[in-house]
């Protein structure tokens, strides 16, 4: 009775939700405040609904009811109870109803806020929220069920489909079927058992819903005719946490690629790894477009095509992921539901731009741009560059999809594009990273930015011949680290340069001025410490793509293999079960090898293979040896019996990596501190566009 009871909750929540679509248009066209109010009221109830359905899946996990296909599939009797719980989102049903849970809470929380001052917003944003809500609810109700059962006939046969595959359904099919329960489950892949994976989707997921807020008030915006920067102002925190989430999210996978992948690396270009990217490209742009909006009024266009750019995006992310159109480590297995996505995609797209044609005359912005030197300026040129990325990302997906419609094969693209096509871009992000700060709003020159940047142009050229004498000679690495070197002497130098100067003023010392000079300022300097960490994440980028080396050999014992002055002599191989309730649960095969650098001993590694009984399916943990220089990276690849003493290694050599995760740490801090806020947007001033207003009056 627990999947009847939990596809009923689901079922019950899915009509909730259109209601609250139904009931928000009724009470806009008729006026009636009352039938607003039962709208916004039907979304908060969405939450528990969807929260009982949760537990009621967690309950089936947790407790091993493999009569329940998705609990079968995603779980075993061998797995410990948190990977169980975290088997939530490990499966395409159960992630689905993730995406729900999640989008249920941050809509229930917004329409929690005050809206006396933003009344007319309130219906559209529930509209959105809803009608996006139930896309989602319908998708598990009608096509991916979580709470569907297997089932035998009266003589004990699986019942199947005309294809042949087991047919699931929460209800009995035929008469006189009855469940059938499996021994064990086929238990989670063990790609997904890595403790990054436990946390890597749902901060994805964070960051995929959060930006469906920005979005619902930007159409509410449209449609209401508030063209002003109110909507910017009340989803400011909204888009922040947004970006912090699907940024820590992406990292977070890197890590995860970096330490089960076998990759030696942390990006492979992957089509659902560049999904998740996609929205990102966008939502930085649209965090840099709309300070433009707040303070010069402009790029009111701009603003509305990037944060609906961002929600198509997030959608289409998640199309790839469980559509299984693409090849992909990260994707889930083939369904019917890719379609149905790329319908709700298209239409929602559609809509959104054809309010923004609507509303285009009413947008324009309050002033001109009248320098190109001009911070301004310079912030849109940012956002050219991002969209550069992004095209390039865009094509890069869809090609093999082209490709296979055009002439029947699927062509893939491969990281030498993605690599030869966006370094030049992100070169010039880097540099206007630089320039950007010193740049002021409304008018710049070539002079006073020269005057402004020439002592950091100077230390970065320094450090770059010194990098050139004692490191390398490569012109592509010497150019980039130029670059990293100027934005993080332009940052510090501004740091340094307001200190002091509210040290003056304040008769401060030197840390109290620093401190209470980010707390009044903390979106700006939030900002500069989030470049700061991106320059560092960039050391370690340049160092893998540039400096890596590699090398593979099969080995005896006693014998050893030589890269970059480090020499990996093989020492001896172990392989045993790790039992659970009485059942082996995985096998590991793990070889010892020990380090040396220059005739100096290191210590040892432990590269090793797991087979996971319950999967059939195997796992590569390196052995890795971590410096702030480089990382030691050793895979075992293969081996032959422990008598015959031979095996076989790959091995990288990382120079810089680990600067990648210390500037990821830091990217968390400056995140948090820009998206702490400065003053309740309730209080906040709105910037009216007077031609809008004007036109307004006049309707």
């Amino acid at each position: 009775m627990l999947a009847e009871f939990g596809y009923g909750v689901l079922m019950v929540s899915f009509i909730v939700a259109l209601y609250s679509v139904g009931a928000a248009i009724f009470g806009v066209r008729n006026k009636s405040d009352a039938v607003i109010e039962s709208a916004r009221r039907a979304m908060l109830l969405t939450f528990p609904l969807i929260s009982l359905s949760a537990a009621t899946l967690i309950y089936l996990l947790v407790n091993n009811h493999y009569e329940v296909a998705f609990v079968y599939e995603v779980t075993s009797r061998s797995m410990p109870t948190y990977l169980k719980v975290t088997a939530w989102w490990g499966g395409q049903a159960g992630s689905l109803v993730f995406w729900s849970w999640l989008l249920s809470a941050f809509a229930s929380a917004v329409t929690l806020r005050k809206w006396d001052r933003d009344r007319e917003f309130l219906p559209w944003v529930i509209v959105v929220t809803a009608i996006t809500l139930a896309f989602f609810l319908g998708m598990v109700v009608f096509y991916e069920n979580p709470f569907a059962r297997y089932w035998q006939d009266i003589n004990g046969q699986l019942i199947t489909r005309i294809d042949g595959q087991l047919l699931t359904s929460v209800f009995t099919p035929v008469i006189g079927a009855t469940t059938f329960i499996p021994d064990d489950g086929q238990g989670l892949n063990p790609l997904l058992r890595h403790p990054g994976m436990v946390i890597h989707p749902p901060m994805l997921y964070l960051g995929f819903v959060s930006f469906v807020i920005p979005y619902a008030f930007a159409i509410a915006a449209l449609v209401t005719g508030r063209t002003d920067d109110r909507w910017i102002r009340l989803t400011r925190r909204w888009s922040l946490w947004a970006w912090l989430f699907l940024s820590f999210g992406l990292v977070l996978g890197g890590r995860w690629a970096y330490d089960v992948l076998g990759w030696g690396g942390y990006w492979g270009w992957d089509p659902v790894e560049i999904a998740a990217f996609m929205p990102w490209l966008t939502g930085t742009a649209f965090l840099h477009s709309v300070m433009i909006q707040e303070k010069r009024g402009l790029l009111k266009h701009w603003n509305m095509v990037l944060v609906i750019l961002t929600y198509a995006l997030v959608i289409f992310g998640t199309f790839l992921t469980r559509s299984g159109v693409l090849s992909s480590v990260h994707a889930f297995a083939q369904s019917a539901i890719g379609p149905l996505f790329f319908a709700f995609i298209g239409i929602t797209f559609i809509t959104s731009i054809s309010l923004l044609i609507w509303r285009w005359p009413e947008l324009r912005g309050e002033t001109e741009m009248k320098s190109m030197l001009s911070r301004e300026a310079l912030f849109l040129l940012n956002n050219l560059l991002f969209m550069s990325v992004l095209v390039v990302c865009f094509w890069g997906v869809i090609f093999p999809l082209i490709s296979e419609l055009a002439t029947g094969a699927k062509v893939t693209v491969g990281p030498p594009f993605y690599e030869r096509a966006t370094a030049p871009l992100f070169a010039a992000l880097m540099f206007l990273m630089g320039i950007a700060p010193l740049s002021a709003w409304g008018h710049s020159t070539l002079n006073t930015l020269g005057r402004a940047i020439w002592k950091s142009a100077l230390a970065a050229l320094f450090l770059t011949v010194v990098l050139f004498a004692v490191y390398t000679k490569n012109l592509i690495a010497l150019i980039a680290f130029f670059l990293i070197a100027l934005v993080l002497f332009v940052t510090m130098q501004e740091f340094w340069r307001a200190t002091r100067a509210r040290q003056r003023a304040q008769d401060e010392n030197f840390f109290t001025a620093l401190a209470r000079l980010i707390g009044r300022s903390r979106r700006r300097y939030g900002g500069y410490i989030i470049h700061i960490s991106m320059m560092l994440m960039a050391i370690g980028i340049l160092g893998i793509e540039i400096f890596q080396t590699e090398t593979q050999g099969t080995v005896a014992v006693g014998e050893s293999l030589d890269i970059s002055g480090y020499t990996v002599e093989y020492k001896e191989l172990a392989n045993w079960d790790v039992p659970v309730r009485g059942n082996p649960q995985v096998n590991y095969t793990r070889a010892a090898v020990s380090i040396f650098k220059g005739g100096v001993y290191l210590g040892e590694l432990y590269p090793r293979k797991d087979y996971y009984y319950d999967s059939q399916q195997n796992m590569t943990i390196p052995g890795n040896r971590s410096t702030l220089r480089d990382d030691l990276y050793v895979l075992l690849v293969d081996w032959q019996p422990i008598s015959a003493n031979g095996a076989t290694f790959k091995i990288y050599v990382n120079p810089l990596v680990n600067w990648l995760w210390i500037g990821s740490l830091l990217f968390l801090f400056g995140v948090i501190i820009a998206a702490w806020p400065d003053k309740d947007p309730e209080q906040e001033p709105v910037r009216v566009n007077k031609r809008a207003r004007q036109m307004s009056a006049a309707d």
